[in-house]
């Protein structure tokens, strides 16, 4: 996919509005002992748009600003949304997805992908952090919460996105006939 100074603009204020409304307002709200993580929403959201290598470099940048803004361990949401942005883009690249419900699905995968693989990095970096059963009900919690908001969030996104897209040969529309909507092969 050709990349425009246009899209890389867009993206670039994509993922700045994105970290900025996570860490100042989004992460303030606690609904049902979970909060929403608008990360890998938004990541995997470029990569089902964009493909996979600007769904992974998106990830990766909007990882690291993540991960400096919140002074923690540099790089580890950044290799976990890498994973994610480029496997939504291959999910587009291979299969083309149209139904309804995807952006929910891709969105619970992601949020699933993105918490129990930093989790997973933290644990092997010997970060002590807490494991409980209270642990995984609020992880789980997080899944289903960021796959009920992932629907209107993956809509701005495209709506955002859009303009700055190039058109998909794929998904053109067939223009219908002028001459009265029927066929001219069906006319013998």
């Amino acid at each position: 996919m050709a990349v425009s100074p246009q899209l890389i603009l867009r993206l670039v204020l994509l993922g700045l509005a994105v970290v900025i409304l996570q860490v100042a307002a989004v992460s303030q709200v606690v609904l049902f002992g979970a909060t929403a993580d608008l990360t890998p929403l938004a990541v995997a959201a470029v990569g089902l748009m964009c493909g996979s290598i600007s769904g992974a470099l998106f990830g990766f940048f909007v990882g690291l600003f993540f991960d400096a803004a919140l002074v923690q361990t540099m790089g580890l949401t950044s290799f976990v949304c890498v994973v994610v942005g480029y496997g939504a883009g291959r999910l587009r690249e291979l299969r083309d997805p149209q139904a309804t419900f995807v952006p929910m699905i891709v969105g619970a995968l992601a949020t699933a992908i993105t918490t129990f693989g930093y989790g997973l990095m933290n644990f092997m970096l010997g970060i002590d952090a807490p494991v409980s059963f209270l642990l995984l009900r609020v992880i789980l919690a997080t899944i289903v919460f960021n796959a009920i908001i992932s629907l209107p969030i993956f809509a701005l996104i495209r709506r955002w996105l859009g303009p700055a897209l190039p058109d998909d040969p794929r998904r053109r529309r067939r223009r219908a006939y002028t001459t009265g909507g029927l066929s001219p092969l069906s006319r013998a």
